[in-house]
């Protein structure tokens, strides 16, 4: 699906970069009016800015790292500079972890080495064959990202640099040149956008910076882990066709961009967000072949959902799935 002229697929993206501009604008105007304001006014402002984070980090950047909106790679990277400070950490490192490691290894169960491949597995830091528990894996996985977030401010002295130290990134990066070398070249101009625009918050208010910013990150990061779990909680691993729970809400998706097809979206992780619906009627066969996890609420509500299967237990004894006949039932 091509349009030609500046939209790589289709008009309806310049909605994702609207979000990044008011989004930024926002937080612009949250800082400046931090002082002074009321503790409603504060409190609201709290939470607005971590669910726009949250939303930005889960809908309009994942979006983006699958499916860069222009034709033109320029514009692609001013997109990326602009996400990456709207969600406190470079875009293209985020695309490097999640596209190239998440959905190379789909939330896979731990191996011979006792650990995952996937390094946002839910199995990671869990024992015989279960989710690790949901409370750990939302604060310590926030945690890691916030200190590692703070790390990258102190690699202005290599002005931003991917060096030794990140291994990780550098074993994601592609092979060849120059592919390679604009991939790193893009995670340092991000950082460096993510770092100086810190600057630019603690200069209009360094209270808002370090009461509010700082804070409202770490919960949207949390958020983040908490739909990352129920997006998998329960699947089975064993199957490309059901290591992941779609949820098909029709306000949801409109208001996500079909972020609700995510098992579509581990069949095809490099297809549009408006062609998902395309993706599971061409898929029904294959998705409809074996039980799997349809959930009646969003993930970020997927702790509501108390009647979810653990077909993920039929993987890790080796047997079928005991909850199948209900996850029909409750699929059709």
């Amino acid at each position: 699906m091509t349009t030609g002229g500046i939209w790589k697929h289709t008009p309806r993206d310049a909605l994702l970069l609207l979000f990044s501009v008011a989004q930024f604008a926002v937080t612009i105007w949250l800082a400046t009016a931090w002082e002074g304001a009321s503790v409603p006014w504060r409190a609201g402002g709290y939470a607005l800015l971590a669910v726009m984070m949250a939303y930005n980090i889960i809908v309009i950047s994942h979006l983006f790292t699958h499916v860069p909106w222009f034709t033109s790679s320029r514009l692609n990277g001013l997109v990326s500079l602009l996400n990456s400070v709207n969600i406190g950490q470079s875009v293209q490192a985020y695309h490097l972890t999640h596209v190239r490691n998440h959905h190379r290894f789909n939330n896979d169960l731990k191996g011979t080495d006792g650990t995952t491949r996937d390094t946002s597995s839910t199995y990671r830091d869990g024992k015989d064959g279960e989710h690790a528990p949901l409370l750990p894996y939302v604060v310590t996985g926030a945690l890691d990202s916030l200190i590692g977030r703070g790390r990258e401010i102190l690699y202005v002295v290599r002005l931003w640099r991917v060096g030794a130290g990140d291994a990780n990134l550098l074993s994601l990066a592609a092979r060849r040149e120059p592919r390679r070398s604009k991939e790193l070249r893009q995670v340092q101009a991000d950082r460096a956008a993510h770092c100086l625009s810190l600057v630019l918050f603690a200069a209009i208010s360094w209270q808002w910076t370090l009461f509010c910013y700082l804070p409202s990150f770490f919960i949207a990061l949390a958020m983040v882990n908490v739909q990352n779990y129920y997006r998998h909680y329960g699947a089975d691993p064993s199957s490309r066709a059901t290591d992941s729970v779609s949820h098909y809400g029709r306000l949801y998706n409109a208001l996500t961009f079909n972020d609700g097809y995510h098992q579509e979206h581990h069949l095809s992780p490099a297809t549009h967000w408006s062609q998902m619906p395309v993706v599971r009627e061409r898929r029904r066969g294959e998705l409809d072949s074996r039980p799997r996890i349809i959930s009646p609420v969003p993930a970020m509500l997927g702790f509501l959902d108390r009647r979810r299967p653990l077909l993920h237990h039929g993987t890790a004894t080796g047997g079928a799935p005991s909850t199948a006949t209900e996850t029909r039932r409750r699929s059709a």
